[in-house]
């Protein structure tokens, strides 16, 4: 068996409340359409889609010695997820309050403190040894970043609704192989921020476009920009929770495969379909999590 993928980043037991629409900044009352509880988190989202891929994953986060972080390791190791923990006081927590066109509003409940300590030496080896690194946006894996760039081995990152100049990001857009995003705050084209990345030293920038699908900047030869996309799969949206992190999943396993890029978007599509379908982060949880 290939050595597991590094994920770092993080994972979380969330709330998540859907409303009509979101709250206005005034004081109202809304009814919840439905609310319920679950398995959140950027980094556990793209473990449980390698995961189930078939691919060794090892993710690294921070998690609590408290029901929450209990729910969290139980059902991420009985989907197959290997966990390398730090210790934290809490485990994250966040209140999202959602509304049926994907709209959102993450309230941060709790959020662990990196303790700033290095990699141990068997998550040091687990990064020299996989295949890829995937550093997700935070505290513990900004720190990484260095030891990663050590290795040699690619590195990819998800910068979501980078607006193209918050500083916290700069660092893993600069360290990216890969970097995927969306355009909710890029502006209205996102393609001259990708060329941008693109021209930095990235091999390929992903933009995710939502149900217009997805699409893709890379390095030709002779400096030339390459331009691919891909359609979104059409599917019956349940929520919109895990998409993205599911179409990178699906993009990392395929590209491991050695596919083309068209190919391995067509396989990020495919992958997000099945994530729209349930209202858990990947519908491995549904039974796991017993909430329907």
């Amino acid at each position: 068996m290939s050595a597991p993928i590094v994920v770092s980043g993080p994972a979380a037991w969330n709330r998540i409340v859907y409303l009509e629409h979101l709250p206005e900044p005034v004081p109202h009352m809304q009814f919840a359409l439905d609310d319920y509880e679950t398995i959140g988190g950027t980094s556990a989202g793209k473990a449980l889609g390698l995961a189930t891929l078939g691919r060794p994953v090892l993710l690294h986060t921070l998690i609590g010695d408290d029901d929450e972080g209990r729910r969290v390791r139980g059902a991420l190791e009985a989907s197959g997820v290997a966990i390398a923990s730090l210790a934290s006081a809490r485990t994250e927590s966040h209140l999202n309050l959602m509304t049926r066109q994907g709209e959102r509003v993450s309230l941060y409940l709790s959020a662990p403190a990196d303790p700033g300590t290095p990699p141990s030496t068997e998550l040091a080896q687990a990064m020299r040894d996989a295949p890829a690194i995937v550093l997700d946006l935070s505290e513990r894996s900004r720190g990484l970043i260095g030891a990663a760039r050590a290795t040699g081995r690619p590195i990819w990152t998800d910068i979501h609704d980078y607006d193209g100049t918050a500083d916290f990001h700069r660092p893993f857009i600069t360290a990216a192989d890969w970097i995927f995003m969306n355009a909710d705050r890029i502006g209205g084209d996102p393609r001259p921020f990708m060329e941008q990345c693109v021209r930095g030293g990235a091999s390929v920038v992903v933009c995710t476009l939502g149900a217009q699908g997805a699409i893709a900047i890379s390095a030709g030869d002779h400096g030339r920009m390459l331009r691919s996309e891909v359609a979104a799969v059409p599917v019956e949206v349940l929520d919109t929770n895990g998409a993205g992190d599911a179409f990178m999943s699906g993009v990392l396993d395929a590209h491991l495969d050695g596919v083309p890029l068209d190919e391995a978007l067509e396989a990020g599509a495919r992958h997000a379909a099945t994530v729209l379908t349930t209202r858990h982060l990947h519908p491995v949880l549904d039974g796991l999590l017993g909430l329907g």
